[in-house]
């Protein structure tokens, strides 16, 4: 038999006193062979992240591997010393992080911190080192190597950070490449995109990957086997098709329940009168030109939108980073002022009233953000946080406190938890705090902004079946921001897509998925990480 590449033998890793558990791998064993992807799936907590850190030797102090072994082409990490690793790290194991705006220097030029790569670890002259980065770059498909070469980070597209980072994790030839989450903040054409290269760039140079993720999806278009992790423990390992279609623990099989499927629900459907109203929106940024505004440089962020949100309905705004969806969700909610249009609430038009006359319709309209942990105050207590609105709105802070204990308990909360800060909630919690903040001025219009797209798959759906259940027992009229189309269609009656800051199509949800009229409609639906595996996924037809 061939020896693994990879061997991790009855590992456990030991968490600092405090934690919500002993340890975060507890008796881990398994194996990855040369040329081959090992995606390891479960949700926050699970351990699987510690697992990829503990290869890298790279835990947070406190943490520590205090039982097994992780055997790399036979010699064990656990006891090997530091210099040694440093000798590794990067020659023979690379590694994707998840974000690459974190794990990138902001300071530096993106070929210069490719390059450091070769310096640290070959005798390469300037001269080799510069080819060598720019062929790593035209390996991972950036549009404009010798442009990506002078970019600095924050100059990049999300998904050019990440090839970047696919550039130095392969930049010495390693024979294990580990990547941790790599296309988890991205939008879904760029995700298939970078799937895409990994898989070609492992089979064409026969590296072991170990692939961390929670999205089953992900696992359907890149595994060729699966390990699935709960509270630090393998619950199920075997070949990608066995785990994905006849999966044995229960634990599995809820994982992939929760998976959204591809058809939309079927929503009874309304003729309400509408509630929100846009003609004609439009939203421009203007940058640089200095005294010259015919050089600055213009974006259309939002090109003349016209839509309607018939009362006690969900409409779904859909599309990838920079279509200009959140942008459209800030001028609805008057965080930004539109350039043109206007945006009626009932009889209001929103566009058209000043920043202290928005202030009255705040009970009219509230948002959910997407990263509740940024929106959240750190240093309020729950309660508080959710009791902010009444009070200024007049409500004295008994009265406030009541209602946010009735708030607490109708997003599924325990109002004993009021007293607790936000880092103290685990992150479907705290969207569920958002949530009951913007419940609390008793909304006629709630806007959602990507409210989903952080959370695990489980926690996911059920923050859906809530916001679903709010809407149908409130009566509320919700406007849903999102790039995932499978999240669309099951909380959404209908749907706009939007491109460069226009929608190039609207209707109903069931209607655009079963016959999407756009290119761009339809490039979305197939880049969606294994379509042909989640269950209900429709034909999507031919251009």
């Amino acid at each position: 038999m061939t020896t693994p590449l990879l061997s991790v033998e009855n590992l456990s890793v030991r968490l600092p006193p405090g934690a919500d558990r002993s340890h975060a791998l507890a008796g881990v064993s398994l194996a990855l062979a040369a040329n081959e992807i090992l995606c390891v799936v479960g949700e926050s907590g699970s351990g699987k992240s510690v697992l990829a850190n503990t290869v890298m030797r790279l835990l947070p102090p406190g943490v520590r591997a205090d039982a097994g072994a992780v055997l790399f082409q036979g010699r064990d990490l656990v006891g090997a010393s530091e210099a040694e690793m440093r000798r590794l790290r990067g020659a023979k194991i690379g590694m994707i992080f998840q974000e690459p705006m974190t794990a990138l220097n902001p300071l530096r030029r993106a070929g210069d911190q490719i390059a450091e790569t070769f310096r640290i670890h070959t005798g390469l002259n300037a001269r080799e080192i510069r080819e060598k980065t720019l062929a790593l770059l035209a390996e991972v498909r950036i549009p404009d190597p010798q442009a990506a070469l002078r970019a600095y980070p924050h100059e990049l597209s999300g998904g050019q950070r990440q090839r970047v980072m696919i550039a130095m994790a392969l930049a010495l030839e390693p024979a294990l490449l580990i990547a941790d989450e790599p296309t988890t903040a991205l939008d879904v054409t760029t995700q298939g995109r970078i799937l895409a290269l990994i898989r070609e760039i492992q089979a064409r140079r026969g590296m072991g990957v170990l692939f961390i993720t929670h999205d089953f999806g992900v696992v359907a278009e890149i595994a060729d086997r699966v390990a699935v992790m709960q509270s630090g423990r393998l619950v199920e390992e075997g070949p990608a098709d066995a785990v994905l279609t006849r999966p044995q623990a229960p634990y599995t099989r809820a994982l992939i329940a929760a998976v959204p499927p591809l058809v939309p629900r079927a929503r009874s459907g309304t003729a309400a009168p509408a509630i929100l109203t846009l003609e004609g929106v439009s939203k421009t940024y203007r940058k640089g030109g200095g005294l010259l505004p015919s050089r600055a440089r213009v974006t259309h962020a939002v090109k003349d939108v016209s839509l309607s949100l018939p009362r006690g309905t969900t409409l779904g705004i859909v599309g990838e980073s920079g279509s200009g969806k959140s942008t459209l969700a800030r001028c609805i909610v008057r965080l930004l002022d539109p350039d043109t249009g206007t945006i009626r609430l009932g009889d209001t038009d929103l566009a058209a009233l000043s920043r202290r006359a928005m202030r009255g319709q705040a009970r009219r309209v509230q948002m959910v953000f997407q990263d509740p942990f940024a929106s959240l105050n750190p240093r309020r207590r729950a309660g508080e946080l959710v009791a902010q609105g009444p009070m200024l709105q007049g409500a004295s802070r008994p009265e406030a406190m009541a209602k946010a204990r009735e708030l607490f308990g109708l997003v599924g909360l325990d109002p004993a938890a009021m007293d607790r800060l936000p880092h103290e909630f685990s992150g479907g919690q705290r969207q569920r705090i958002g949530l009951a903040r913007a419940l609390a001025l008793e909304p006629e219009l709630l806007v959602a902004d990507e409210p989903v797209s952080a959370l695990d798959v489980s926690v996911q759906a059920q923050v859906l079946a809530l916001l679903d259940s709010l809407r149908d027992r409130l009566g509320l009229s919700m406007l849903f921001i999102t790039h995932d189309l499978r999240v669309a269609g099951q909380i959404c009656d209908r749907i706009a897509v939007m491109k460069d800051g226009a929608v190039v199509e609207a209707g109903p949800t069931a209607e655009v998925f079963a016959a999407p009229q756009a290119a761009y409609t339809r490039a979305l639906l197939e880049a969606v990480p294994g379509r042909s595996w989640i269950p209900g996924r429709p034909q999507v037809p031919a251009a």
